[in-house]
């Protein structure tokens, strides 16, 4: 079975060890395939990035940018709304069930 793993711009560059920005450039310059998710979030594909990254073709940047909490949160909630949605809505159920 084949998994794909998509990735962020964030991750892409601590990846690269290179800045955001010259991840933006590499995606311009097609260097780098991007995808855009439900028209919001620009994703890499994991193993491209690390077949760049392998190829040595990318000069390392010292500058680096940490995943904040909020950043983290924010994809979290964006991924698994249905699945919380889901919870919720059979917790509820079962409340009801069992309560009445």
């Amino acid at each position: 079975m084949n998994s794909t793993q998509f990735i962020s711009v964030r991750e892409t560059a601590q990846l690269l060890e290179i800045t955001e920005h010259k991840v933006m450039e590499l995606i311009e310059t097609r260097k780098l395939q991007a995808y855009r998710i439900a028209d919001r979030f620009l994703r890499l594909k994991k193993s491209d990035v690390l077949k760049l990254r392998n190829s040595g073709k990318v000069a390392k940047n010292n500058e680096t940018y940490s995943y904040t909490s909020s950043e983290k949160l924010k994809d979290f909630l964006y991924f698994n709304d249905f699945y919380l949605l889901a919870f919720v809505i059979i917790s509820a159920l079962l409340y009801i069930v069992f309560r009445t």
